[in-house]
């Protein structure tokens, strides 16, 4: 249904169609999904509050009420104005902002209370909407919230729904008029209007009147079956004070504007003297129906005009004027919606007004929508006819409305009462269920769209031919009736001399003989009656070509190019098609990866550009055309010269007391210029000044400085010079210091067949630069040179003999040397370094032999797995026993003798101990488990003895044994299952078969019969046990088969009746939450404790939000404590937090705050 209205005055908006030239903006509608109520507590006048309306009385639930359009009249004709179909929805283009609008009417007497509902879906929204309220179109209800007006908002997790609430407590007089909701997310909107009546006795003042007050938007309407009145003609005759009454009777809408013109009328009668009897103020006809206007002239001869809008009406077939002696009729024919406007009658400068109201009837459909089957391509028509013509429908597809897209898929077309959906080449995606819908009723139809299956044994392919060639292209299809028609560039290719379009059974071809340029393009096969094509191209060839000589150099000449300069390659080339261009280096592909390296092609060139030249760049670069005709390769040689790499870093070979004897490498790459020199500068340790030692290059390798002062640490740095210029410098040397005394204390720590382990102490004099670390060093023996000594004869090698035992230096002063040959003598030696250099070597007195000592294999089993290691099912079992012995050990692992099941038991072995873990243990799980350690013939055994103990199975053959007095003898026999361990005693309960409450009689009694006392005369009793062991108590207990029946004796004592004492108790917490801060990451708990009878149900809320159906939250209630476990909070999870106690007797709510704070890793480190 189309609903429209104006954004201008209020004259306009009630009634668009009243002015039709009227300037302001008129927008379309959409009835929204947001789902609205409304509940009005009705409210006597004696004060006392009533019931609210049933659901079958509230005016928006019958389905089958009909909505009239917004040119309708309501001051002439009362009507219902009430919901369409929540479902009916109006389209709007994509892109284009959409809106809805409901229209209700709620009823109140006055002092009632309202509650208007409004729900959002929040599925699709990222963060909450933006609600507003408004009265009449201005007034923002967000600044009148308080005593008479109240706004909520809740929002549910679980239905993803928010739910915005306004309440009108106590409502007045004159908060009647209309009311709108405005919801707003980003770029979505949505709205709702709707009329609020209060009815009964008017109040023109008080503390709160006019709080809500926009009178100029109070609209009331009502029900009424009775026949059309002229409610003119009653409010003319009516006195002032029965206005309000008449217009809530008749559903007078604008009642302030019909008083102003009843004003003006009667007025305009008593100046009136060209007219005896004037037009009726206002006229309402149905559509398609005949109407006739009547004045009285004073003047038999008067001429009179007839104005529509303040237009001249000429008479037509339509419009029939009439003159008979004083009366001058208007006649107008078959009424249409155009006709609803204001009609002027003119005698000279006199006028008289009227207003002509069109109703329209709804829109029935008279004949619905058929089902229909098609196949995949034809075209689909659903025609239906309605019961007027030129009337409005609405088309839909599994409830979404169809619109003109830009594809044209979907037409729409109207031929008088007959309305027809035409869709163009149907596909499978159009099936489904189609509906149409009027304002009058709806018609259902389903589409089923099946396809014709074609298959494809040939593709036709690309092709790629010279000129003055043949072309064939050739395609076969499953079917050998199945025509086509072939396109180039989709024009149809018609056969002529050098065309050739041949059909023979399933293989279709078309042949072109002398290819020309002009014949290159996509060619189509398309076979008539399926919706697909077989398409593929035809290239024309020419090959490419590389014309170097344009740029003045030949293929193999060089360019160079200065460091940091940008190099341009501009290559000319000629083919067609044109010719893809490749750049490689070294046959590597150079792309223009969006850095420095530019590839570009233009039509006749191909650029290669380099922004900033590097040293990598240089080399001899390769550029390829080619296409499909054939390629074209050239090669051009680039050099890049730069100034030279920095030199390695200077060696410090000697130190003397005022010089030292520096020395480096010359640069990896002289950057393709010879070297000219190097420049040397020093600075103090300390120091940031670098001080230069020569101005002329010098061309060694070595260099001597000297006039440094003695005790100061000094570096040293080179630069290497060129033609181009000076490198950057070489990293500076190491501080040149004293050198410091040898390590002391070199020893063996340990041995075997590859590794030995060596300690030894930090030198007793450390010189002021102090000890950046030791190097280790060996070598076998007799490879020592005969040179060198000590006084006792051990003959020491020279230092190119000796090997580190590993790279760079170490700061601890133990070390364990690996992969060494097994049964070699070796030497090995410790050597301190400093920034100054090494220090002088601390060696072993004699040589090492390589080889392992053996060591007896021996376990060591802890104190506390001695005994017997109880768990219970399902807990971890994780052994860990420590063992010695080498070379390293062989371990085995055994239970009961048999070896372990890998599934259930898991080992590790190290080279120290042995871990036996079992996730979850079982009743098979007992047992004594060996650890055996072997050695060769040598071994060790030790066991551990597991028990795996469970809760023990119910008692057997409870019975009474014997009845006496108050006292009943009980016997039992042992459960079956002891649960693998000692049963330490029973439970025995009782419980009269009255009440069958159980009671505790006896607690860990250890005999299997016992005797209860203590029974009350004329009760029957039964009893249970239940057997223990140290887990715990059976699952199930042991029943007596029989009951124990406690005999009266004596006098009958007939007990006093006593009125039964009313416990309830409202719930009041007895200890309130308290405001807390914790830290993310960590759990957190509310608690607090309640007292109520009977027991309250508790809520929990965060921020006034339920999170009882919430993972993230753990509620506990144990004695009236109530706990609310918060499972590792962030800082999103801080808030308030509410709990709420509820039962028959009332209710009681507590509330604290609640800070999460963020801790970072680092702090935790610093702590």
């Amino acid at each position: 249904m189309d609903l429209a209205f104006c954004t201008g005055a209020q004259s306009c908006w009630n009634r668009k169609r009243l002015f039709p030239k009227c300037s302001h903006k008129v927008e379309s509608m959409k009835l929204s999904k947001i789902s609205w109520s409304a509940e009005a507590l009705i409210v006597c006048f004696n004060g006392t509050k009533g019931p609210g309306p049933t659901p079958e009385e509230q005016p928006h639930n019958p389905p089958s009420t009909k909505l009239y359009t917004w040119h309708n009249a309501v001051r002439q004709v009362p009507f219902s104005w009430q919901l369409p179909n929540p479902d009916s929805s109006i389209g709007l283009p994509d892109g284009e902002s959409k809106s809805g609008m409901q229209k209700e009417l709620v009823l109140s007497s006055t002092g009632g209370n309202i509650t208007f509902v409004a729900k959002v879906c929040g599925e699709s929204l990222l963060k909450k909407p933006t609600i507003r309220w408004f009265k009449g179109k201005w007034m923002d209800l967000a600044s009148k919230s308080g005593k008479h007006l109240q706004l909520k908002e809740h929002y549910d997790r679980n239905t993803k729904i928010y739910t915005f609430e306004m309440h009108i407590i106590a409502a007045k007089a004159n908060f009647a008029g209309g009311y709108r909701c405005e919801v707003t997310s980003r770029d979505k909107f949505d709205s709702c209007n709707f009329e609020l009546t209060v009815h009964g006795n008017s109040t023109d003042g008080g503390e709160d009147s006019g709080e809500l007050d926009f009178s100029a938007l109070l609209k009331k309407r009502s029900v009424s079956t009775e026949p059309d009145v002229d409610v003119w003609e009653i409010l003319h005759n009516a006195p002032p004070s029965e206005y309000e009454k008449i217009a809530f009777q008749y559903g007078i809408t604008d009642l302030r504007g019909m008083l102003k013109r009843l004003k003006k009328m009667k007025k305009e009668e008593k100046k009136s003297a060209a007219f005896l009897k004037k037009l009726d103020p206002a006229y309402q006809i149905e559509k398609g129906h005949k109407i006739k206007m009547q004045i009285e002239v004073a003047n038999p001869d008067a001429e009179v005009k007839w104005l529509k809008n303040g237009q001249e009406i000429q008479p037509t077939g339509r419009y029939i004027f009439e003159s008979i002696g004083n009366k001058r009729f208007l006649t107008i024919n078959n009424c249409s919606l155009a006709d609803d406007a204001a009609y002027t009658c003119m005698v000279g400068d006199e006028k008289s007004f009227t207003e002509l109201f069109v109703k329209e009837p709804p829109v029935l459909i008279v004949r619905n929508l058929e089902d229909q089957m098609v196949m995949k391509g034809e075209r689909v028509e659903f025609e239906c006819e309605v019961s007027e013509e030129g009337a409005q429908v609405k088309w839909e597809k599994d409830g979404v409305e169809l619109t003109r897209d830009e594809s044209f898929k979907y037409r729409f077309k109207k031929d008088g009462c007959k309305h027809v959906l035409i869709i163009n080449e149907a596909t499978k995606e159009d099936s489904g269920h189609y509906r149409v819908k009027t304002n009058g009723g709806q018609s259902l139809a389903e589409l089923l769209v099946q396809e014709k299956d074609l298959e494809v044994y040939q593709s036709i392919a690309d092709l790629t031919v010279k000129a003055k060639d043949q072309a064939v292209f050739k395609c076969e299809v499953s079917d050998e009736n199945v025509k086509g028609v072939w396109y180039k560039n989709g024009v149809e290719v018609k056969a002529d001399a050098r065309t050739h379009i041949t059909h023979i059974g399933r293989i279709h071809k078309l042949t072109i003989d002398d290819v020309r340029p002009e014949d290159e393009g996509d060619y189509t096969f398309v076979p008539e009656g399926y919706a697909f094509n077989l398409s593929a191209k035809l290239n024309f060839l020419d090959p490419p070509k590389i014309h170097l000589d344009c740029m003045g150099k030949t293929a193999d000449s060089t360019i160079l190019v200065v460091a940091g300069n940008k190099l341009r390659l501009d290559v000319p080339i000629t083919g067609d098609p044109a010719p893809t261009v490749v750049w490689t280096k070294a046959e590597k592909v150079v792309t223009d990866s969006g850095g420095r390296v530019h590839v570009e092609s233009t039509k006749g060139h191909c650029i290669f550009t380099i922004e900033g030249a590097e040293r990598q760049d240089e080399g001899v670069y390769s550029v390829i055309v080619r296409n499909p005709a054939g390629e074209d390769t050239a090669d051009i040689n680039v050099k890049v010269v730069d100034v030279p790499d920095p030199p390695q870093a200077p060696r410090i070979l000697s130190v003397g007391e005022d010089s030292c004897v520096v020395q480096w490498d010359p640069p990896l790459f002289d950057g393709g210029q010879p070297v000219l020199g190097y420049v040397l500068e020093r600075k103090k340790k300390k120091s940031y000044r670098w001080m230069r030692l020569n101005f002329d290059p010098y061309k060694e390798t070595t260099y001597e400085a000297k006039r440094m002062i003695e005790g100061m640490a000094y570096e040293m740095r080179v630069y290497a010079v060129n033609a181009i210029g000076m490198s950057r410098p070489s990293a500076a040397s190491e501080p040149f210091v004293p050198v410091g005394d040898e390590p002391i204390g070199l020893c063996v720590d340990d041995i075997s067949d590859t590794t030995i382990s060596l300690k030894w102490r930090t030198p007793e004099k450390v010189g002021s630069a102090g000890i950046d670390g030791y190097g280790v060093e060996y070598c076998k023996e007799g490879s020592n040179s005969p040179k060198k000594g000590d006084q006792k004869g051990n003959k020491f090698p020279s230092a190119d003999e000796w090997i580190p035992a590993f790279e760079g230096l170490t700061e601890r002063t133990s070390v364990i040397i690996r992969d060494l040959p097994t049964g070699e003598r070796m030497q090995f030696r410790v050597r301190a370094f400093n920034v100054a250099g090494p220090s002088p070597p601390a060696t072993l007195p004699q040589a090492i032999t390589i080889r392992e000592i053996m060591q007896r294999p021996k376990i060591w089993i802890p104190r506390n797995l001695r005994q017997t290691l109880i768990k219970k099912v399902g807990e971890t079992v994780n052994l860990v026993i420590p063992f010695q012995g080498k070379p390293r050990p062989k371990l085995t692992w055994t239970k009961n003798g048999e070896p372990l099941d890998p599934k259930q038991v898991s080992v590790r072995n190290s080279d120290t101990d042995s871990i036996l873990f079992i996730r979850k243990t079982e009743r098979k799980d007992s047992g004594v488990y060996e650890l055996q350690v072997q050695i060769e013939n040598v071994e060790d055994k030790a066991s551990v003895t597991i028990q795996i103990v469970d809760l023990p199975g119910a008692p057997q053959n409870l019975k009474v044994a014997d009845v006496w007095g108050f006292n009943v003898a009980l016997e039992w026999k042992l459960p079956k299952d002891n649960g693998n361990c000692d049963i330490i005693g029973y439970t025995i309960q009782k419980a009269d078969k009255k009440t069958m409450e159980w009671y505790t009689v006896f607690e860990q009694y250890r005999r299997t019969n016992c005797v209860v006392s203590d029974l009350i005369m004329g009760n029957e009793y039964i009893f249970r046990v239940f057997s223990m062991n140290m887990v715990g108590l059976s699952t199930e207990p042991c029943l007596s088969k029989d009951s124990a029946y406690i005999q009266k004796t004596g006098i009958m004592y007939k007990p006093p009746s006593y009125k039964d004492h009313d416990f309830s108790e409202a719930p009041k917490f007895t200890r309130p939450l308290v405001n807390r801060s914790v830290i993310s990451g960590y759990n957190a708990t509310l608690s607090c404790s309640v007292r109520g009878i009977p027991k309250p149900k508790i809520t929990w809320y965060k921020n006034k939000m339920d999170i009882s159906n919430e993972a993230k939250y753990r509620m506990f209630s144990e004695q009236g404590v109530l706990t609310l476990e918060i499972r590792k909070p962030c800082p999103f999870d801080g808030g308030v937090y509410t709990c709420k106690a509820v039962n028959a007797s009332g209710e009681d709510t507590v509330e604290c705050k609640l800070e999460v704070r963020y801790v970072s890793q680092c702090a935790f480190q610093r702590s």
